[in-house]
Protein backbone atom coordinates (compact mmCIF):
# COMPACT_ATOMS: atom_id res chain seq x y z
CA UNK A 1 0.00 0.00 0.00
CA UNK A 2 1.46 3.48 -0.94
CA UNK A 3 2.27 6.32 1.76
CA UNK A 4 0.09 8.96 2.03
CA UNK A 5 1.44 12.01 -0.05
CA UNK A 6 3.34 13.90 2.30
CA UNK A 7 2.21 17.90 2.58
CA UNK A 8 5.66 19.45 1.69
CA UNK A 9 7.23 18.68 -1.59
CA UNK A 10 3.84 18.68 -3.09
CA UNK A 11 3.70 22.58 -1.32
CA UNK A 12 6.95 22.99 -2.67
CA UNK A 13 6.64 22.19 -6.12
CA UNK A 14 3.40 24.18 -5.97
CA UNK A 15 5.61 27.44 -5.46
CA UNK A 16 7.98 26.44 -7.66
CA UNK A 17 6.74 24.73 -10.60
CA UNK A 18 3.39 26.05 -10.56
CA UNK A 19 3.90 30.10 -9.59
CA UNK A 20 6.63 30.55 -10.29
CA UNK A 21 7.75 28.38 -13.37
CA UNK A 22 4.65 28.18 -15.31
CA UNK A 23 2.53 31.35 -13.95
CA UNK A 24 5.51 33.32 -13.43
CA UNK A 25 3.15 35.05 -10.56
CA UNK A 26 4.62 38.87 -9.21
CA UNK A 27 6.77 38.54 -6.12
CA UNK A 28 3.76 39.93 -4.61
CA UNK A 29 1.48 37.47 -4.88
CA UNK A 30 4.12 34.74 -4.14
CA UNK A 31 4.60 36.42 -0.98
CA UNK A 32 1.45 36.89 -0.39
CA UNK A 33 0.78 32.95 -0.63
CA UNK A 34 3.93 32.10 1.11
CA UNK A 35 2.31 33.78 4.00
CA UNK A 36 -0.72 31.92 3.95
CA UNK A 37 1.24 28.92 4.08
CA UNK A 38 3.16 29.90 6.76
CA UNK A 39 0.38 30.52 9.12
CA UNK A 40 -1.10 27.33 8.22
CA UNK A 41 1.98 24.83 9.24
CA UNK A 42 2.41 26.82 12.46
CA UNK A 43 -1.72 26.42 12.86
CA UNK A 44 -1.01 22.43 11.94
CA UNK A 45 1.74 21.94 14.24
CA UNK A 46 -0.17 23.79 17.15
CA UNK A 47 -2.98 21.39 16.36
CA UNK A 48 -1.65 18.44 14.94
CA UNK A 49 1.71 17.97 17.15
CA UNK A 50 3.72 17.75 13.81
CA UNK A 51 6.52 19.54 12.48
CA UNK A 52 5.33 21.40 9.32
CA UNK A 53 7.77 19.10 7.01
CA UNK A 54 5.98 15.50 8.49
CA UNK A 55 2.61 16.70 7.57
CA UNK A 56 0.80 14.80 5.09
CA UNK A 57 -2.06 16.24 2.94
CA UNK A 58 -4.90 13.65 4.26
CA UNK A 59 -4.61 15.67 7.33
CA UNK A 60 -5.34 19.05 5.71
CA UNK A 61 -8.91 18.13 4.93
CA UNK A 62 -12.01 20.49 4.37
CA UNK A 63 -12.79 20.68 8.45
CA UNK A 64 -9.53 21.80 9.47
CA UNK A 65 -8.86 23.94 7.00
CA UNK A 66 -11.71 25.11 7.96
CA UNK A 67 -11.30 25.70 11.55
CA UNK A 68 -7.65 27.53 10.33
CA UNK A 69 -10.31 30.13 8.52
CA UNK A 70 -11.98 30.22 11.38
CA UNK A 71 -9.06 30.50 13.81
CA UNK A 72 -7.75 33.86 11.40
CA UNK A 73 -11.06 35.28 12.16
CA UNK A 74 -11.70 34.62 15.59
CA UNK A 75 -8.14 35.00 16.86
CA UNK A 76 -5.73 37.35 14.28
CA UNK A 77 -9.16 39.42 13.66
CA UNK A 78 -8.66 39.24 10.12
CA UNK A 79 -11.60 40.53 8.14
CA UNK A 80 -13.70 38.65 5.55
CA UNK A 81 -11.57 40.51 2.56
CA UNK A 82 -8.58 39.34 4.13
CA UNK A 83 -10.30 35.67 4.86
CA UNK A 84 -11.11 34.95 1.31
CA UNK A 85 -7.80 36.01 0.70
CA UNK A 86 -6.22 33.44 2.17
CA UNK A 87 -8.63 31.29 0.83
CA UNK A 88 -8.01 31.64 -2.53
CA UNK A 89 -4.10 30.68 -1.89
CA UNK A 90 -5.69 27.32 -0.46
CA UNK A 91 -7.91 27.01 -3.62
CA UNK A 92 -5.20 27.72 -5.78
CA UNK A 93 -2.78 25.06 -3.95
CA UNK A 94 -5.72 22.68 -4.07
CA UNK A 95 -6.48 22.76 -7.44
CA UNK A 96 -2.54 22.23 -8.51
CA UNK A 97 -2.77 19.38 -6.17
CA UNK A 98 -5.95 17.40 -8.08
CA UNK A 99 -3.63 17.35 -11.17
CA UNK A 100 -0.39 16.03 -9.46
CA UNK A 101 -2.50 13.53 -6.73
CA UNK A 102 -5.90 12.87 -8.46
CA UNK A 103 -6.29 9.82 -6.35
CA UNK A 104 -7.35 12.59 -3.03
CA UNK A 105 -9.85 13.93 -4.87
CA UNK A 106 -12.41 13.32 -2.95
CA UNK A 107 -10.43 14.87 -0.03
CA UNK A 108 -9.38 18.28 -2.70
CA UNK A 109 -13.44 19.14 -3.97
CA UNK A 110 -14.30 18.96 -0.68
CA UNK A 111 -11.77 21.71 0.05
CA UNK A 112 -12.30 23.67 -3.24
CA UNK A 113 -16.19 23.81 -2.03
CA UNK A 114 -15.66 25.85 0.91
CA UNK A 115 -16.94 29.27 0.36
CA UNK A 116 -15.64 32.98 -0.18
CA UNK A 117 -17.81 34.97 2.63
CA UNK A 118 -19.71 37.21 1.08
CA UNK A 119 -18.29 41.19 1.84
CA UNK A 120 -20.27 44.67 2.23
CA UNK A 121 -18.74 47.23 0.09
CA UNK A 122 -19.06 50.40 1.14
CA UNK A 123 -18.87 53.09 -1.23
CA UNK A 124 -15.56 54.46 -2.28
CA UNK A 125 -13.45 57.75 -0.61
CA UNK A 126 -12.39 60.09 -3.30
CA UNK A 127 -11.05 63.71 -2.74
CA UNK A 128 -12.67 66.92 -4.40
CA UNK A 129 -10.84 69.23 -6.67
CA UNK A 130 -10.58 71.96 -3.59
CA UNK A 131 -9.43 68.90 -1.55
CA UNK A 132 -6.78 67.92 -4.23
CA UNK A 133 -5.84 71.54 -4.56
CA UNK A 134 -5.43 72.06 -0.80
CA UNK A 135 -2.73 69.12 -0.33
CA UNK A 136 -0.89 70.00 -3.65
CA UNK A 137 -0.29 73.80 -2.41
CA UNK A 138 0.57 72.89 1.09
CA UNK A 139 3.68 71.27 0.02
CA UNK A 140 6.58 73.11 0.79
CA UNK A 141 8.68 72.42 -2.63
CA UNK A 142 11.84 74.78 -1.30
CA UNK A 143 13.40 71.30 -0.10
CA UNK A 144 14.72 68.20 -2.33
CA UNK A 145 12.18 66.12 -0.46
CA UNK A 146 9.10 68.15 -1.20
CA UNK A 147 10.06 68.95 -4.42
CA UNK A 148 9.92 65.26 -4.62
CA UNK A 149 6.54 64.48 -2.60
CA UNK A 150 4.47 66.97 -4.32
CA UNK A 151 5.78 65.41 -7.79
CA UNK A 152 4.43 62.03 -6.36
CA UNK A 153 1.35 63.53 -5.46
CA UNK A 154 0.47 65.31 -8.42
CA UNK A 155 1.44 61.94 -10.58
CA UNK A 156 -0.89 60.02 -8.71
CA UNK A 157 -4.01 62.23 -8.73
CA UNK A 158 -3.30 62.57 -12.60
CA UNK A 159 -2.29 59.28 -13.45
CA UNK A 160 -4.55 56.92 -10.74
CA UNK A 161 -1.23 54.57 -10.88
CA UNK A 162 -1.21 52.18 -8.06
CA UNK A 163 1.30 52.24 -5.07
CA UNK A 164 3.23 49.31 -6.16
CA UNK A 165 3.56 50.90 -9.82
CA UNK A 166 4.37 54.54 -8.73
CA UNK A 167 7.78 53.19 -6.16
CA UNK A 168 8.50 50.66 -9.07
CA UNK A 169 9.13 53.51 -11.51
CA UNK A 170 12.57 54.27 -12.57
CA UNK A 171 13.42 57.68 -15.23
CA UNK A 172 13.10 55.25 -18.09
CA UNK A 173 9.19 54.41 -17.69
CA UNK A 174 8.51 58.49 -18.20
CA UNK A 175 8.42 59.61 -21.55
CA UNK A 176 8.48 63.98 -21.69
CA UNK A 177 8.59 64.97 -25.06
CA UNK A 178 5.62 64.52 -27.63
CA UNK A 179 2.40 62.09 -26.38
CA UNK A 180 3.99 62.50 -23.06
CA UNK A 181 3.37 59.47 -20.79
CA UNK A 182 4.15 57.14 -18.12
CA UNK A 183 5.03 53.51 -18.59
CA UNK A 184 4.15 50.92 -15.82
CA UNK A 185 3.75 47.30 -15.08
CA UNK A 186 0.22 46.28 -13.31
CA UNK A 187 -1.13 43.62 -12.17
CA UNK A 188 -0.99 40.18 -13.92
CA UNK A 189 2.21 41.64 -15.41
CA UNK A 190 0.02 43.86 -18.00
CA UNK A 191 1.92 46.43 -19.12
CA UNK A 192 0.00 50.13 -20.13
CA UNK A 193 1.33 53.44 -20.72
CA UNK A 194 -1.20 56.59 -19.32
CA UNK A 195 -0.90 60.13 -21.24
CA UNK A 196 0.68 63.11 -18.67
CA UNK A 197 -1.39 66.63 -18.89
CA UNK A 198 1.09 69.65 -18.78
CA UNK A 199 1.24 70.43 -15.05
CA UNK A 200 2.56 67.34 -14.49
CA UNK A 201 4.79 66.95 -17.58
CA UNK A 202 6.63 70.03 -15.91
CA UNK A 203 6.65 68.74 -12.63
CA UNK A 204 8.39 65.39 -13.74
CA UNK A 205 11.00 67.53 -15.92
CA UNK A 206 11.93 69.97 -12.96
CA UNK A 207 11.92 66.93 -11.15
CA UNK A 208 14.15 64.56 -13.35
CA UNK A 209 16.44 67.53 -14.04
CA UNK A 210 17.45 67.89 -10.05
CA UNK A 211 17.75 64.22 -9.53
CA UNK A 212 19.96 63.49 -12.55
CA UNK A 213 21.86 59.61 -12.73
CA UNK A 214 21.13 57.38 -15.16
CA UNK A 215 17.88 55.73 -16.58
CA UNK A 216 17.86 52.70 -14.36
CA UNK A 217 17.37 54.79 -11.31
CA UNK A 218 14.14 54.95 -9.40
CA UNK A 219 11.71 57.83 -10.26
CA UNK A 220 11.25 58.63 -6.55
CA UNK A 221 14.41 57.31 -4.47
CA UNK A 222 14.32 57.24 -0.98
CA UNK A 223 17.34 58.92 1.04
CA UNK A 224 19.48 56.62 0.45
CA UNK A 225 18.82 56.35 -3.52
CA UNK A 226 17.18 53.38 -3.62
CA UNK A 227 13.27 52.47 -4.13
CA UNK A 228 10.96 54.05 -1.71
CA UNK A 229 9.05 51.97 0.11
CA UNK A 230 5.19 51.55 0.30
CA UNK A 231 5.30 52.82 3.87
CA UNK A 232 6.75 55.90 2.90
CA UNK A 233 4.76 57.00 0.22
CA UNK A 234 1.65 55.98 2.59
CA UNK A 235 3.40 58.28 5.59
CA UNK A 236 4.13 61.25 2.81
CA UNK A 237 0.66 61.35 1.44
CA UNK A 238 -0.86 60.88 5.44
CA UNK A 239 1.12 64.33 6.44
CA UNK A 240 0.21 66.72 3.52
CA UNK A 241 -3.17 65.61 3.86
CA UNK A 242 -3.45 66.44 7.54
CA UNK A 243 -1.72 69.34 6.78
CA UNK A 244 -3.79 70.55 4.79
CA UNK A 245 -6.74 70.08 6.83
CA UNK A 246 -6.15 73.33 8.57
CA UNK A 247 -7.12 75.22 5.36
CA UNK A 248 -9.99 72.39 4.32
CA UNK A 249 -11.31 71.27 7.40
CA UNK A 250 -13.54 68.58 4.96
CA UNK A 251 -9.62 66.76 4.96
CA UNK A 252 -9.95 66.13 8.43
CA UNK A 253 -13.27 63.61 8.19
CA UNK A 254 -11.41 61.54 5.22
CA UNK A 255 -8.70 58.64 5.41
CA UNK A 256 -6.52 59.50 2.53
CA UNK A 257 -4.47 56.92 1.11
CA UNK A 258 -2.63 56.67 -2.33
CA UNK A 259 -5.25 54.04 -3.07
CA UNK A 260 -7.57 56.95 -2.06
CA UNK A 261 -5.74 59.62 -4.64
CA UNK A 262 -6.00 56.56 -7.58
CA UNK A 263 -10.15 56.15 -6.72
CA UNK A 264 -9.49 60.37 -7.27
CA UNK A 265 -8.20 60.06 -10.53
CA UNK A 266 -10.79 57.82 -11.73
CA UNK A 267 -13.47 59.79 -10.46
CA UNK A 268 -12.21 63.06 -12.43
CA UNK A 269 -12.15 61.12 -15.41
CA UNK A 270 -16.16 59.89 -14.94
CA UNK A 271 -17.42 63.32 -14.14
CA UNK A 272 -15.42 65.06 -17.19
CA UNK A 273 -17.99 62.20 -18.96
CA UNK A 274 -15.03 59.69 -20.17
CA UNK A 275 -16.85 56.06 -20.90
CA UNK A 276 -16.59 53.17 -18.16
CA UNK A 277 -14.47 51.27 -20.72
CA UNK A 278 -11.87 53.77 -20.69
CA UNK A 279 -11.15 54.24 -17.48
CA UNK A 280 -10.99 50.51 -16.99
CA UNK A 281 -8.34 50.45 -19.64
CA UNK A 282 -6.62 53.75 -17.78
CA UNK A 283 -6.87 51.88 -14.63
CA UNK A 284 -5.75 48.76 -15.69
CA UNK A 285 -8.56 46.87 -14.51
CA UNK A 286 -9.45 43.51 -15.72
CA UNK A 287 -13.13 43.84 -15.53
CA UNK A 288 -15.13 46.28 -16.07
CA UNK A 289 -17.30 45.52 -12.68
CA UNK A 290 -14.18 46.88 -10.99
CA UNK A 291 -15.17 49.81 -12.35
CA UNK A 292 -18.85 49.90 -11.46
CA UNK A 293 -17.63 51.44 -8.00
CA UNK A 294 -16.92 54.66 -9.19
CA UNK A 295 -20.36 54.75 -10.68
CA UNK A 296 -21.81 54.11 -7.52
CA UNK A 297 -19.74 56.59 -5.60
CA UNK A 298 -20.66 59.38 -7.65
CA UNK A 299 -23.42 61.40 -6.81
CA UNK A 300 -22.75 64.17 -9.03
CA UNK A 301 -23.99 62.13 -11.48
CA UNK A 302 -26.94 60.95 -9.71
CA UNK A 303 -27.75 64.27 -8.78
CA UNK A 304 -27.73 65.11 -13.08
CA UNK A 305 -29.79 62.46 -13.69
CA UNK A 306 -32.39 63.23 -10.92
CA UNK A 307 -32.45 66.91 -12.36
CA UNK A 308 -33.53 65.19 -15.58
CA UNK A 309 -36.54 63.73 -14.48
CA UNK A 310 -40.05 64.71 -14.07
CA UNK A 311 -40.89 64.77 -10.10
CA UNK A 312 -43.87 63.25 -9.12
CA UNK A 313 -46.64 66.10 -8.32
CA UNK A 314 -49.42 65.39 -5.37
CA UNK A 315 -50.96 67.10 -3.18
CA UNK A 316 -51.70 66.27 0.40
CA UNK A 317 -55.10 66.30 2.20
CA UNK A 318 -56.82 64.20 4.91
CA UNK A 319 -57.31 60.69 5.12
CA UNK A 320 -60.30 59.18 4.24
CA UNK A 321 -61.33 55.52 4.72
CA UNK A 322 -63.11 53.63 1.89
CA UNK A 323 -66.53 52.88 1.31
CA UNK A 324 -67.32 49.52 3.81
CA UNK A 325 -68.20 47.83 1.00
CA UNK A 326 -65.28 49.28 -1.17
CA UNK A 327 -62.92 47.60 1.70
CA UNK A 328 -64.99 44.31 1.83
CA UNK A 329 -64.17 43.63 -1.57
CA UNK A 330 -60.54 44.71 -1.60
CA UNK A 331 -59.72 42.58 1.59
CA UNK A 332 -61.06 39.56 -0.93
Amino acid sequence: MNPPPAFAPLCQSFFTKRLIAQRRASPHTVAAYAQTFRLLVRYAQERLGAPPSKLALAQLDAPFLASFLDQLEGQRANAARSRNARLAALRSFYHYASLEVPEHAALIQRVLAIPYKRLSRPLVGYLTREEIDAILSGVDQSTNLGRRNHAILLLAVQTGLRLSEITALRRRDVALGAGAHVRCEGKGRKERCTPLTKPVVAALRAWMQELGGDDDRPLFPNSHGGRLSADAVQHLVKKHATAASAVCPSLATKRVTPHVLRHTAAMELLQAGVDRAMIAIWLGHESLDTTQIYLDANLALKQAVLAKTHPVTSQSGKYRPDDQLLSFLKAL
